[in-house]
């Protein structure tokens, strides 16, 4: 008998539609296109405009006539500001069979964008033909104020009331009064006026001669209570958006290789990166994705800004500071809070406001609390920042006390979990699939539970804030934090260690049995430095066998364990972020090659993927010849932490740290795969400096050599 899912289980209902989504986002709006640009209710059924957790606009399909158009292309401009779609007119013939219209007469340009809660659009319809042509077309639309989590399969016993739609001023007005007494309405707005407006349709007629051509401009906006967004000109709302893209953009390190390919997975990664970040009142936060995670979540937002945290450190600063200012204050048991923890995921819409999902602040993460110690001390050892780390060291040292108890609620020394609250997550680390924690013989494990990768983490905490302690002067600290820090050390390697699978177990159930199967989890070991070095090559041996590598990336699940599935969401499935890690662990023991290979196989999945976007996951099947790798059918695409594991891998593979407090960078054996044969990296700052560097792959070595330099700072190679 399969277990039961998760009530938060993603129904698959059904493929992806016509193969291709197209994603726009902006602050706490985003929006799901199918290849033509239209919203419909077909596929897994996530297409729809979305804003605060709530899907407004849940249908809005455009046809020439009474046909759909015909399709050229489409896609999303290279800085994720304006989705773009060519289409034409199909063949059109009279009810005796003459041919009135041939096709690709007409072409129809249709571009959308965001910006402050509102959809625009623009189609712009051109007759290429020598005469006269009456084009007519229509809008279907309709909203249908669904909670995210609605969309995603979850039934409501009761929702609030939808009123209208209203016709006025040749637009349509759709109004829900929700069950949390927030109102949420849709204005859809077209200009020039339709033709004819219905309470589901809008007609237009564009009379054209040859080579003339009409604009069209329509807008969905979604209000809240406080009352409408500011609608602007389609000119001006896309000049803002394309500014503010712009001036993110100011300043960031830039990396080029002498591959263009790997050159298109960096660009794409970095766009999508800078499209996911929302700002907050406390900052800069990388949203985790989308559609189904498009909130901020604490495990994701922090391994982001780590990932990331070499190229762009205000990130992780603004991760830090909005949770901090989040961190449970009391015991809440619904929940899943206790003093001191760090944050698992913050929702808006109507089903968290109502307590109808548990999300609306959720605590239900064991990893998010030692994983945000261990940014806070990264982040200073990248930007020397020791006004912001003495801001948040009262959080630091209540994230530490809560690893310390309610972490640690049986005093063994290790941190465990166990849901407080039927509601809640039953896993709560980074695979929290139901059935994600099991024994050799596929029982599941019963909690509490203590995974392999979380006292890796709490290792990791202490071990680099006792660092940055001693640096402002908690030295009595930073040495209790050091002794804790070797005592769990020894402690894990006692209870983790596995000689017969050459490999970590991957966690210790409520009996405290180790659970003896090859996963992914072990690699995290490597990434926080617990392991022994000679269990760190044997750990990183056993991941790259053939059961665990799949040509595309390490497998969560190796192939040999009885609950493998190539398919399933943890136990087979390839995660990028899981593998950046990984890598980054193989690149701390100097197992460069190892890291290079994890990079490789996810540059040739790059090379296969839409937009050579990686997506949060995908399936765990055998790399084959010619064939692409097997995607996963409701995965997000994209998802920050898949978006920022690009640049960790060539972090691992250039064995590069960052000192800002010397200031210092240093290149430890530098290693590059075959397919990278230079690299330059462009604005990379290092405490008040900022460098140029070029990087070289020779027979024997990598060189480093120093373009620029705008004021001190020390460059280290060690070979």
């Amino acid at each position: 008998m399969q277990p039961k899912p998760s009530k938060y289980y993603i129904r698959r209902k059904a493929s992806f539609p016509d193969g291709q989504v197209l994603i726009l986002k902006q602050n706490d709006t985003f929006a799901v296109f199918d290849a033509f640009g239209d919203i419909q209710p077909a596929g897994i059924g996530q297409q729809g405009l979305y804003h605060q957790g709530t899907r407004f606009l849940s249908k809005c399909i455009l046809h020439l006539g009474a046909h759909r158009p015909l399709l050229l292309s489409s896609s999303v401009h290279r800085d994720n500001v304006l989705l773009a779609v060519d289409l034409s007119n199909p063949d059109v013939f009279s009810k005796s069979g003459e041919l009135l219209l041939p096709h690709g007469a007409l072409h129809l340009y249709r571009t959308k964008f965001l910006w402050n809660g509102v959809c625009y659009e623009r189609l712009r319809i051109h007759n290429y033909g020598l005469t006269p042509i009456e084009a007519v077309f229509s809008i279907r639309f309709d909203a249908d104020f669904a909670d995210v989590f609605e969309v995603r399969g979850q039934m409501r016993k009761k929702t609030g009331l939808r009123t209208g739609p209203i016709v006025e001023n040749g637009g349509v007005a759709f109004e829900y009064c929700g069950l949390d007494n927030v109102k949420r309405r849709l204005r859809f707005h077209a200009a020039p006026s339709p033709l004819r407006v219905t309470r589901s349709e809008m007609f237009f007629k564009a009379a054209l001669q040859g080579g003339q051509e009409a604009v069209f401009s329509l807008t969905a906006s979604c209000e809240v209570s406080e009352g409408p967004p500011a609608l602007v000109s389609y000119e001006e709302a896309l000049a803002n958006a394309a500014s503010l893209s712009r001036s993110e953009d100011m300043g960031e390190c830039v990396i080029y290789s002498s591959n263009e390919q790997f050159n298109d997975w960096v660009n794409r990664s970095a766009a999508d990166l800078r499209m996911m970040v929302s700002e907050l009142p406390t900052g800069p936060y990388p949203y985790a994705g989308v559609p189904w995670f498009s909130a901020p979540f604490g495990r994701d937002g922090i391994i982001t800004a780590l990932q990331y945290l070499w190229l762009e450190p205000r990130l992780a600063r603004g991760v830090l500071a909005y949770l901090a200012e989040t961190q449970a204050k009391d015991v809440n048991p619904e929940q899943d809070a206790e003093p001191g923890k760090i944050l698992h995921e913050a929702r808006g819409g109507e089903m968290a406001a109502l307590g109808e999902v548990p999300f609306r602040r959720y605590y239900g993460s064991v990893d998010s609390t030692p994983l945000f110690v261990l940014l806070a001390a990264e982040y200073f050892q990248h930007t020397a920042d020791a006004a912001f780390l003495e801001s948040i060291w009262r959080n630091i040292e209540e994230a530490l006390a809560w690893i310390d108890g309610c972490g640690d609620r049986d005093g063994d020394g290790f941190v465990e979990y166990f849901r407080q609250s039927p509601q809640g997550l039953v896993q709560q680390g980074w695979k929290d699939s139901h059935d994600s924690v099991f024994h050799s013989d596929g029982r599941l494990a019963q909690g509490p539970i203590a995974l392999c990768e979380v006292q890796a983490y709490v290792y990791a905490a202490k071990n680099r804030i006792a660092q940055a302690a001693m640096a402002l002067g908690h030295t009595g600290r930073a040495a209790e934090l050091q002794r804790q820090a070797r005592q769990l050390q020894e402690r894990f390697e006692r209870a983790f260690w596995c000689e017969e699978l050459s490999t970590y177990g991957l966690a210790l159930d409520g009996e405290k049995k180790l659970c003896r199967v090859r996963t992914s989890n072990a690699g995290h070991c490597l990434f926080a430095g617990i392991a022994s070095p000679e269990r760190a090559v044997r750990t990183a041996e056993t991941l790259l066998a053939l059961d665990s590598f799949s040509g595309w990336g390490i497998r969560t699940v190796s192939s040999s364990e009885i609950r493998y599935n190539p398919m399933s969401y943890h136990n087979g499935s390839v995660w990028p972020h899981d593998n950046a890690l990984i890598a980054c662990g193989m690149g701390r023991y100097d197992l460069k090659q190892h890291a290079a290979r994890v990079l490789t196989g996810l540059f040739d999945s790059s090379i296969f993927v839409d937009l050579h976007r990686l997506p949060e996951l995908y399936c765990g099947f055998e790399r084959r010849a010619g064939k692409a790798p097997t995607l996963y059918p409701v995965a997000c695409a994209p998802q920050a932490w898949a978006s920022a594991a690009v640049f960790m891998l060539l972090r691992a593979c250039l064995g590069l740290t960052v000192d800002a407090r010397v200031p210092r960078l240093v290149f430890t054996r530098p290693f590059l795969p075959p397919s990278l044969r230079r690299i330059s990296i462009r604005n990379l700052r290092v405490g008040p400096a900022s460098l140029d560097l070029s990087i070289e792959r020779y027979a024997e070595v990598v060189g480093i050599d120093i373009l620029r330099r705008d004021s001190p700072v020390e460059v280290l190679t060690i070979n």
